[in-house]
């Protein structure tokens, strides 16, 4: 037996802010709960893993020990401006600049990969 994604969960500080942000980059809607917490979910028929944006009270510390890599419907160069639009920024984890993808930092500073096709 093995497991499969389902669903990939985000700490943050600022709800609406990240609720924005990752809804317009992935083009995913938004269920919000009172509980201070919000799901995304993909377009229908489209596959992807929902996206669960937990309320935490505090801001992010340190590197990310796991990320989000991104495959542009449109091209990597047009989607890291579209992203950089977005409120994403570009971060240096270390990078060479040769490695194929495009690191980025959304709103609260959690990196995210853009890859220039699909993963190898």
């Amino acid at each position: 037996m093995t497991a499969h994604l389902a669903q990939y969960t985000l700490d943050v500080f600022d709800l609406d802010v990240m609720a924005r942000f990752w809804s317009a980059a992935l083009g995913y809607t938004v269920s919000r709960g009172d509980d201070g917490n919000a799901k995304l979910y993909p377009p229908p028929g489209r596959p992807g893993p929902t996206v669960w944006l937990q309320g935490c009270g505090t801001p992010k510390r340190g590197k990310n020990r796991l990320h989000l890599d991104l495959v542009a419907d449109g091209g990597q160069a047009a989607e890291v401006q579209r992203l950089l639009g977005l409120g994403a920024r570009r971060a240096d984890v270390g990078q060479t600049g040769a490695e194929g993808f495009v690191v980025l930092a959304d709103p609260e500073d959690n990196e995210f990969c853009v890859l220039d096709g699909p993963p190898r």
